[in-house]
């Protein structure tokens, strides 16, 4: 066994687990970066996993994986600077463990996250949201499950990994309903529920009949939903419901856009920006802003207030044709 393996495996148990305590989202990600980089350096190299060195993932390796996922996998430039983190991360690991190895993992550390343009967040309308929460059909179990789901997921902007977490423990319908949950880098937040949500939930959870500790959106075997099967229930409720609401067929709809859409809707109900950050567990401020730059009819109730003395607010609307024409003669 050469000095890649020991140190791939000391680096998450000493470093990740032990030393920096990293949440099981980090370690799920980096493990998840590092088995798709192993994977295509096996393949370049001819060498089995276990007997590759820390020299075989030289600069050039690195750089090829990062344009086999853009090129291959089709990932966006995001997921690409999130995988070039991982490697990073141990690379930095392995230069102090590991100096003879210097020149190369200089080298690595010196490849640079990509930039990329700065696209507006997709998220739904209040008419899409209500197809969306009718597709489920509530005469089954899934379907109930499902709807309960979705409301939850738009009336509270959980991520799709918090809602995985969601025991039945963390539901609190008495006064001053809310969910609380353990979100992104170990921050514990409570998130108010909506009356209706509050309905809705209660009778999922009778229904569902759990224990304190049993996840609260469960398969029929009682088991948490993954991560992929709630983007799989989304992504089946949005197609079925483009069939009453069109403009759903031209969105792709997952759990992120849903948690979109809670941020515009708490934006359009007034509430400031710094609140909108707390609720959605966003680390800093600045996140938030994404969402004020998707916004357009905040920004027309700017530019109304800023109407010139005399004007008029609102869009230009061009004169009726005929009178147009009239008035040309």
């Amino acid at each position: 066994m050469t000095l890649l393996a020991p140190t791939l495996q000391a680096y998450f148990t000493d470093r990740l687990l032990r030393q920096r305590q990293a949440s099981p989202h980090t370690i799920t990600a980096y493990r998840r970066a590092w088995r798709l980089l192993v994977i295509y350096a096996a393949g370049q190299t001819g060498k089995a996993p276990s007997i590759l060195d820390i020299g075989d993932l030289d600069a050039a390796l690195i750089t090829g994986f990062l344009d086999h996922l853009q090129a291959v996998r089709h990932n966006t430039a995001r997921t690409r600077n999130a995988r070039l983190a991982a490697i990073h991360s141990l690379f930095a690991y392995a230069a102090l463990e590991h100096p003879e190895h210097a020149g190369d993992i200089a080298r690595v550390l010196a490849i640079p996250a990509k930039k990329f343009d700065s696209t507006l967040v997709t998220h739904l309308t209040e008419l899409e949201i209500t197809a969306l929460l009718a597709a489920p059909d509530l005469g089954t179990w899934t379907g109930r499950r499902d709807h309960a789901l979705l409301l939850a997921a738009v009336t509270t902007g959980l991520r799709a990994s918090e809602l995985t977490g969601l025991t039945c423990r963390d539901v609190h319908l008495g006064v001053a309903a809310h969910l609380a949950c353990h979100g992104k880098g170990r921050k514990d937040r409570i998130t108010p529920l909506t009356g209706d949500t509050v309905a809705v939930l209660a009778a999922w959870m009778t229904e569902r009949d759990g224990g304190p500790g049993d996840p609260l959106f469960c398969t029929r075997r009682g088991t948490a939903l993954s991560l992929d099967a709630i983007e799989a229930r989304v992504a089946q409720h949005a197609a079925k419901a483009a069939l009453t609401c069109p403009s759903l067929a031209a969105k792709t709809t997952t759990p992120h856009v849903l948690r979109h859409s809670t941020a515009m809707r708490l934006l359009h109900a007034g509430v400031d920006t710094s609140v909108i950050a707390l609720w959605l567990g966003h680390e800093s401020i600045q996140t938030t802003l994404i969402y004020l730059r998707a916004d357009l009819e905040l920004k027309q109730q700017a530019l109304d207030r800023t109407t010139p003395p005399g004007g008029r607010p609102g869009h230009y609307q061009p004169p009726d044709q005929l009178l147009a024409f009239l008035d040309s003669l």
